[in-house]
């Protein structure tokens, strides 16, 4: 399918105003669909994503959401108006329905733009969270302490869980480090504020779809995902997800290469792995962004 693409800036109306740079990709004929793509904590903007959905009949957008001109230099309170604001653009285009894949922190924002925003009719979250957590790195007055909301709605910060700053890596020094642990101890420490950063899934009237893999080394995206099925199921919501035992927290679909190979960080699974997940999920996240219904699994 031939696929016209540009680069562009997405205004919008957030709390404190400004634009994101931005990637819009669709397929030549046109189509009625439009999906916001979010990267996760790398912030970077998906282009190749984009094209590869726009291959498949949808309108693709991705935006930079920090670290660009006049945002957060960090994920620490951006707001999810930002995200609203792309998706309008995407309505300006002739878009009916409005579907958010996000992966990560991408998962976390576009969960919550569901909840937030009825202008959501689908999500894909990829390696989600239940939580939401707390900033990760600066905010705009440049301090990543004490730690805040990594997002905000209508100018109020959402409530989050803080980090346990007494975990320790186990990882030698210099060498790419596992933050699970993290994560597990951080919810341990402050239980007391899990019920209030939990992501009320159960709420959002999108078609929502989960996968995550159960070798996931950043955080605990499959234990995540199954809350957040759990939630919807008992609310009689319809839900699936989707998950491999052995990948990862970077699922990849096919026409997609691996990931790159981080000096920071460990995301667990492995190539093979990784692509396996991406494709056994592929055909519902084409199924859930066109809006094509089908039973959920039992």
């Amino acid at each position: 399918m031939d696929v016209i693409e540009r680069a562009l800036t997405v205004p919008h109306d957030g709390v404190r105003g400004g634009a994101c740079e931005g990637f819009l990709a669709a397929p030549a004929r046109g189509g009625d669909t439009g999906v916001l793509v979010l990267a996760g904590s790398s912030g970077r903007i998906e282009d190749e994503r984009c094209r590869l959905l726009a291959r498949e009949g949808l309108t693709a957008l991705s935006v930079r959401w920090f670290g660009g001109a006049g945002q957060p230099p960090g994920i620490c309170e951006v707001p999810l108006e930002t995200f609203v604001s792309a998706t309008e653009l995407l309505r300006s285009r002739g878009a009916r329905r409005i579907g958010v894949l996000g992966t990560s922190k991408g998962a976390e924002a576009a969960l919550h733009l569901s909840v937030l925003h009825p202008g959501t009719d689908a999500v894909v979250a990829l390696s989600p969270t239940s939580l939401t957590w707390a900033n990760v790195g600066p905010g705009r007055d440049g301090r990543a302490h004490p730690y805040r909301s990594s997002w905000t709605w209508r100018g109020e910060p959402l409530p989050f869980v803080p980090y346990d700053d007494s975990w320790t890596q186990t990882e030698p020094d210099g060498t790419p480090v596992a933050v699970l642990g993290w994560y597990e101890r951080s919810r341990q420490t402050f239980a007391d504020r899990v019920d209030a950063a939990a992501i009320p899934a159960e709420r959002s009237t999108a078609d929502l779809l989960f996968v995550a893999g159960g070798d996931d080394a950043m955080w605990p995206s499959l234990r995540s995902a199954q809350e957040l099925a759990a939630r919807r199921r008992t609310a009689g919501r319809p839900v699936r997800v989707v998950t491999h035992a052995d990948a990862g927290h970077r699922p990849r679909f096919p026409g997609e290469g691996p990931a790159p190979v981080s000096d920071r960080f460990l995301y667990g699974g492995s190539p093979a792995a990784d692509a396996e997940l991406g494709a056994a999920a592929w055909p519902y996240v084409l199924d859930v962004l066109h809006g094509v219904r089908e039973p959920d699994p039992v």
